[in-house]
This record gives structure tokens, C-alpha cells and sequence, in this order.
């Protein structure tokens, strides 16, 4: 069945794995952090989310890969808190200042419908990772309801593998990021120890349970995996050692996104080494990396630090450079 939630609604495996995710909150450990905090009882730990789940909006949203947002737009629910502290990041007042409100399963679910209603191709969860649960709750309500287009997961890729084995069979796009190779690059401006590690297993199993993306005829993702890579200032994020491990650990066919849209926001302007954009040459030695290891499906953005997309082929992108 597809999406593949729906199988697992019939079958009573999206029950289960609610109930289970939920007992985890008792003494939270549903991320890296392990935070063992009481969420059912809202407690807040790392992530400042007790036990409801805050949304500061929800929408199409037509600035996705082009695989994602398609003409109709991707259906997508931005979550307030996180569970990384990204000195950098670009959605810092929901994701670090917990800009949004409270919503109930019902109210969730009924954002969800609202979006395929729309029109939307699929429903885009942008930092699912601390609320899951909460997530799967809402999920389980849409489904009788009419709910029908797929999930992307939409991850800062700080997962625990445990978490994302459970959802084989429940999610059918995932869309992680991978933005550190280098731990002490991770904990020194996103304060998440051991990232590389967590990263690289949870794509690994992100991989086998969905492969490689496949893309219809208008060219829109219906299940796989595409990740992202954010290049940053002075190689920090460890370009070539992802690239490495994206063509030797998954494959060579893998989608990536390659972006150039960093720009010093939030807390950057504190660390001297992160407070400028990206040079051409830094990331014309991100597309290097990649040429380097045979990786060639995906997308680069047209342009110094501009948020669009450019739908072609990186191999033929590379062959053209001057």
C-alpha cells in the first residue's frame, strides 16, 4: 500500500509504535540526548518541549528541492524546539526561541488534512525528531480521516537509530541533513556530541528501509532518500568526508542537496570563523568533493547563497563548469 503508513494503520503496527515512543517520554530518550526527563508529566529537557508539541506555522511551501515542492507545494508543518543548538541556524525563532503555539492530536492531524486538501504532494515534518510521538498520535487520527499523501522527515539528522528502525514502514521520504563530519565541529556550534556517529547509523538505516529516490513522471519524490549538505564557512562541515561516506556507505546514485544558502544569523557573529557566507571557491570545492567520489543525482543552488534550486543533473553540472 502507499504510502506505507497506511499498511501499518491496517495492521496495527502504527499503534504499536505509538505506544511504544510514547513510554519513552516517561524518561526521554527518544533523541541522542537522552535527556530522561519526565515529558509525559511536561517536564523539558534540551529541547523545551514538555509533553504537547508547539507548531509556529503551516503551509505549501514551493522552496523545497524541486522533488519535494513540485508545482503544488510540499505540505509543511514547521515544529517549534529542537534537539540541536545551532549557532548558526536560519529558523532560530521557532526552532531556538520557541516561536508557535500548543496543539492537540486532533488539531495536528486536522493541519495535515488541511494541507492535502490544498492540494499539496506530501506532508513535510521540519523537525520531527523531538516530538515523534506526538507526531504518529496526529498521524494515526488523519488516517481515517482521509489522510493519503506521504511523509518527508525533515531532520537536522541528530537521530538515534533505535528511533528511525521503528519507522520503517510508516515513513517514505526521509530528508536528512548531514552537516558534520568532524565531532568537535558538532559540539562546538550545534552542541551535539557524538553527531557524525548518530548521523552516519541513522542513515545507514534510513537507506535500507527506503533506498535510493524515486522520482515519477513529473519528477516528484515518492519514496527514498535525499540528503542534504549545508556547506559552510572554512570546510567545517567536513565536505569531503560526507561525500566519502555517502558513495561508500549508501550510494553513488544517492540524491544530495548541495547548499550555499548559509549566511551568519542567530548567535554567528560570535565566532569570527563562521560570521561571513560561503566564497565561490568553497563551494565550487563542495561540488569538487563530490565529482570526486562519482555522486551525481541531486541538486546545486543557482548562484552565491541563493535559496533556489537548480533542477539538473550535478554530473552534468560539473562537466560544465568553466
Amino acid at each position: 500500500m502507499y504510502p506505507a503508513y497506511l499498511e501499518s494503520y491496517d495492521n496495527g503496527k502504527l499503534n504499536r509504535i505509538i505506544e511504544a515512543t510514547f513510554k519513552m517520554l516517561g524518561s526521554c530518550c527518544i533523541c541522542p540526548r537522552k535527556c530522561k526527563i519526565d515529558r509525559l508529566n511536561d517536564k523539558r529537557g534540551f529541547c523545551r518541549i514538555g509533553l504537547k508539541p508547539q507548531v509556529c506555522s503551516f503551509m505549501p511551501h514551493h522552496g523545497e528541492e524541486p522533488a519535494i515542492s513540485g508545482k503544488r507545494g510540499s505540505g509543511t508543518i514547521f515544529f517549534s524546539g529542537c534537539n540541536m543548538a545551532c549557532v548558526y541556524c536560519q529558523n532560530y525563532e521557532f526552532s531556538q526561541l520557541d516561536e508557535g503555539s500548543g496543539v492537540g492530536d486532533e488539531e495536528l492531524a486536522d493541519f495535515m488534512l488541511q494541507l492535502q486538501e490544498i492540494g499539496c504532494h506530501n506532508i513535510n515534518l521540519v523537525t520531527p525528531t523531538h516530538i515523534l510521538p506526538q507526531i504518529l498520535k496526529a498521524l494515526s487520527l488523519a488516517i481515517p480521516k482521509g489522510l493519503k499523501i506521504p511523509l518527508v522527515y525533515n531532520t537536522g539528522g541528530y537521530e538515534c537509530f533505535k528511533i528511525i528502525k521503528l519507522l520503517d514502514g510508516i515513513v517514505d521520504i526521509y530528508l536528512p541533513d548531514m552537516r558534520y563530519a568532524d565531532n568537535d565541529m558538532a559540539i562546538q556550534y550545534s552542541c551535539a556530541p557524538d553527531y557524525p556517529k548518530f548521523n552516519q547509523e541513522a542513515l545507514k538505516e534510513m537507506h535500507r528501509q527506503v533506498g535510493t529516490a524515486q522520482l515519477d513522471n513529473e519528477g516528484i519524490i515518492k519514496k527514498g532518500i535525499i540528503i542534504r549538505h549545508l556547506v559552510l564557512p572554512h570546510n567545517i562541515s567536513g565536505t569531503d568526508r560526507i561525500m566519502k561516506f555517502i558513495a561508500q556507505e549508501l550510494s553513488k546514485d544517492t540524491y544530495i542537496s548541495l547548499m550555499s544558502q548559509y549566511f551568519p544569523c542567530y548567535k554567528a557573529n560570535r565566532f569570527k570563523e563562521i560570521s561571513r557566507r560561503i566564497t565561490y571557491k568553497e563551494y565550487a570545492d563542495a561540488k569538487r568533493a563530490m565529482e570526486k567520489y562519482g555522486l551525481h543525482n541531486g541538486w546545486i543552488q543557482e548562484g552565491h547563497g541563493l535559496e533556489r534550486f537548480a533542477g539538473i543533473n550535478i554530473k552534468r553540472a560539473l562537466e560544465a563548469r568553466p
